[in-house]
């Protein structure tokens, strides 16, 4: 049985990846920072219809703490799918906005996909097989007003896949981005009403976390074994 890790996974649409992974057959790490208990309800809801979930913390953002959660991972064996899906909000117009905020963001986004890729990177080499899924966002690819502390940090994870996919596509290891626009969570409750919804989305909706992970179910497959290096929108026909 093949194992994945998905970062934020006890969050909105970390946990619908959880489930559709585990569905597939995965065997899922359903990482948290620092709630554990929601990892781990997401991933007693797993194991409850039959799939094989186990839940992990650890902050992202302190490498030495990363690098020791990923070393006892791998005791089990190489990670052989990766989503980084962890990342957070800080939003303020540009000229006002601090440089915790700043940093917060980049720091979550940019340097959590170091401090959790580079030491998995390896082992997932060794096995030539591979999938590492990078979830972006819309305001990575067209901006976004308000945001351009994660417009920068997604616009970098996008640079990253690229470059990354590059250097180990002879190993059998994918590397892509997932760049989803408004989906229904709890991050966007009381940001848009439906009139808004209608003429800001030309699907006139918002998408469902269970339309992103199969977006990303599918990339983790041995179908999508001849797409790497993309950076795939799911928007409604936002951009």
């Amino acid at each position: 049985m093949k194992r994945a890790l998905v970062t934020g996974g006890s969050g909105g649409i970390g946990a619908a990846i959880c489930r559709k992974l585990a569905a597939d057959g995965f065997d899922v790490a359903v990482h948290a920072n620092s709630n554990l208990d929601k990892a781990e309800a997401v991933a007693a809801e797993i194991r409850a219809t039959g799939g094989s979930a186990h839940a992990i913390a650890f902050d992202v953002t302190d490498a030495a703490a990363s690098k020791a959660a990923l070393e006892k991972e791998l005791e089990a064996g190489p990670i052989q799918v990766l989503v980084n899906n962890a990342g957070i909000h800080a939003d303020a117009p540009f000229a006002g906005m601090s440089a915790e905020k700043w940093a917060s963001v980049i720091d979550v986004s940019l340097n959590g996909f170091y401090n959790v890729t580079q030491p998995l990177t390896l082992p997932m080499i060794r096995t030539r097989w591979g999938r590492i899924i990078n979830i972006s966002s819309v305001a990575g690819v067209i901006g976004n007003r308000g945001q351009v502390n994660y417009s920068a940090a997604k616009g970098a994870i996008n640079s990253a896949t690229k470059s990354l996919a590059l250097e180990i596509a002879s190993r059998g290891v994918t590397v892509n981005a997932v760049a989803p626009g408004f989906i229904d969570t709890g991050m966007i409750e009381g940001v848009l009403d439906a009139e808004t919804i209608k003429k800001l989305i030309p699907m006139q909706r918002v998408g469902k976390p269970e339309e992103v992970a199969d977006l990303v179910a599918f990339l983790a497959s041995d179908s999508a074994g001849y797409i790497s290096g993309q950076i795939i929108s799911i928007n409604g026909a936002l951009a």
